[in-house]
């Protein structure tokens, strides 16, 4: 279990890089994209209009960093079990009872997140032999990535999460 702690530590230091460097990105590029909008439209610059040519990629790589960030923060959240929870059971259920809410949400967050991993994994091989492009000439399938990573990243927390509470629940009733 120690190892999946750590390997679960790991992960996280990595996502939370990614969403400090992917924001960046995004505040950057939006940024330039408004300041060369606005030299363009106010000041009529023509070499504002045409290096915003050059960036016509960036509107599309923004939206596509949004759903990145997205998923990434879904699945810190979920490893600080922060994450959005339908639970209409705590205030109602003894105290002694909570460790076994705790596995029964866990698994059932396991199981909603292995089948969203699956049907995205479906999609993303339809993508991939459909073939299109995104921005840069870059297939779709790449960009949707995220989609079966950010759930089997969910998936996993949601595993350690069940692992922790049955071990609880364990130490509970030898203890």
């Amino acid at each position: 279990m120690n190892a999946l702690k750590w390997l679960d530590n790991r992960i996280a230091r990595i996502e939370g890089g990614i969403i400090i460097a992917f924001l960046w990105l995004m505040v950057i590029l939006t940024f330039l994209q408004v300041c060369l909008r606005g030299l363009y439209t106010h000041a009529h610059l023509e070499w504002a209009n045409a290096v915003m040519g050059y960036l016509d990629w960036s509107e599309s790589f923004v939206r596509l960093l949004v759903l990145w960030l997205t998923f990434l923060g879904a699945s810190l959240l979920t490893k600080e079990n922060r994450h959005i929870k339908i639970d209409l059971f705590s205030s109602v259920l003894p105290a002694d009872w909570l460790c076994i809410r705790d596995l029964i949400l866990s698994i059932t967050g396991a199981l909603v997140s292995l089948i969203m991993f699956m049907a995205c994994i479906t999609y993303v091989r339809m993508e991939m032999a459909f073939g299109g492009s995104t921005f840069l000439s870059m297939p779709n399938w790449i960009g949707q990535l995220i989609l079966p990573s950010g759930f089997g990243l969910i998936l996993f927390r949601f595993l350690i999460r069940s692992l922790d509470s049955g071990i609880e629940i364990m130490k509970g009733k030898t203890g």
